[in-house]
């Protein structure tokens, strides 16, 4: 089975239930025509592949079929898969030596001065479609405010932000324009960096520069892809999921706004449902083993299936009850596990947090203008964001300060 065809689906949820039930927790899928991997859908089975380093490498050089050249060096994955000198790409020392200044970047963040400057790019993005009465919440909303959010922590400005927007959207497709998109981000990067070898600032992209830790141009480069795509691509998925809930599931809604049901705790129903990652990339047997029943040879491709294995009847609450069991919980597997658990899962939630929060109390008329059914996705085997949520409420005006009245 495609990948691609589960995260594009209106049922992804049935879509791994059927290929569980063919296959276990353990299940052949297809990457692109001819490149096969497994897709691990268990929850125990996640964990075992994320923390155990020995058996399960983060280092695509240990990937059989790139090395057979079954996989075309044109190929759209290799933006996403291919080994990379960064903290994704590496095991053990190396990987915490390259980790250290991402955990250290993130926990010099002020949360509350970040708060205020995404209340303001929400409250900005929300005024310049208030009085049309209508708008898209992907387009105009959840893909922006991320990426405008991340990039200024790097020292970048409005239109850089937009413009690494336009090249991350083609690197997580994984299709033809995918390594493209991959040029163009890492350009923009550059030279960015380069600016502030020149003109040091208080921002992360200096941060990097000065930390010890990082030893060449590479390597800094690298760290920030990591902290900039995956942060911008995760955080609009789990905007969009949020709100898209909130628009088309109506107990989702009425315990939203009717207390009964924290925003934290729908941002973390959300991530059960629909987390940002439904497969993550990658896990590369280090040698022949077993997992799940199936026999796993070394160099094989390993899948994390985080959507289906937050599904997973082993774990799966009584769905009875319309939710994920209780307020609070977060042993849902959307950050993923093991040495390789997201690092800016503080950071991500703020932003989330505060993006569904402005639309709710800006926007509380808010309804979806075309049926749910009708939601479509963006192509990826990987993550899972409408093409669009087009939305209705009543027209309002905007202050001098650009606000909504």
């Amino acid at each position: 089975m495609p990948l691609s065809s589960a995260t594009g689906s209106s049922d992804p949820r049935g879509v791994y239930r059927r290929l569980r039930e063919q296959w276990g927790n353990v299940a052949r899928v297809e990457l692109e025509p001819g490149v096969p991997a497994w897709l691990v859908m268990g929850y125990r089975e996640l964990l075992t592949i994320t923390r155990q380093e020995q058996t399960y490498s983060r280092d695509a050089r240990n990937w059989r079929d790139l090395d057979d050249g079954a996989v075309s060096p044109r190929s759209g994955l290799l933006p996403m898969m291919a080994w990379r000198a960064n903290v994704i790409g590496a095991d053990g020392p190396e990987h915490r030596r390259l980790r250290r200044p991402l955990d250290e970047g993130v926990a010099r963040i002020d949360q509350r001065r970040t708060r205020r400057q995404v209340e303001a790019v929400c409250a900005e993005l929300i005024a310049g479609f208030s009085r049309r009465g209508r708008a898209d919440l992907v387009n105009e909303y959840a893909t922006i405010v991320p990426m405008l959010s991340i990039a200024s922590l790097f020292g970048l400005d409005s239109a850089e932000g937009q413009e690494l927007l336009r090249a991350l959207i083609a690197l997580f497709g994984s299709a033809d324009d995918s390594q493209a998109g991959n040029r163009h981000f890492e350009e923009i990067l550059v030279d960015t960096l380069r600016e502030r070898q020149r003109r040091p600032t208080d921002d992360l992209t200096t941060a990097f520069l000065r930390h010890a830790d990082l030893v060449n141009e590479a390597e800094r480069l690298q760290s920030m892809v990591v902290m900039i795509s995956a942060g911008n691509e995760t955080v609009t998925a789990w905007i969009a999921h949020t709100l898209r809930l909130m628009l088309t599931d109506p107990r989702f809604a009425a315990r939203l706004h009717g207390g009964r049901l924290g925003v934290d705790d729908a941002l973390d129903e959300a991530l059960w449902r629909d987390p940002p990652m439904n497969n993550m990339p990658a896990r590369y047997a280090l040698r022949d083993t077993e997992l799940g029943g199936r026999a796993i040879r070394r160099g094989d491709v390993l899948i994390l299936g985080i959507a289906a294995a937050n599904d997973d009847p082993a774990i799966r609450p009584d769905e009875s009850t319309g939710g994920v069991g209780d307020s609070g919980n977060r042993a849902h597997l959307a950050f993923s596990a093991g040495p390789h658990v997201c690092p800016a899962q503080v950071p991500a939630r703020l932003i989330t947090r505060t993006a569904v929060n402005t639309a709710l109390h800006l926007l509380p008329d808010m309804r979806l203008s075309i049926p749910a059914e009708d939601v479509t996705w963006r192509p990826s085997p990987w993550t899972r964001v409408p093409v669009a949520l087009p939305v209705e409420f009543s027209a309002v005006g905007a202050g001098t300060d650009g606000r909504v009245q």
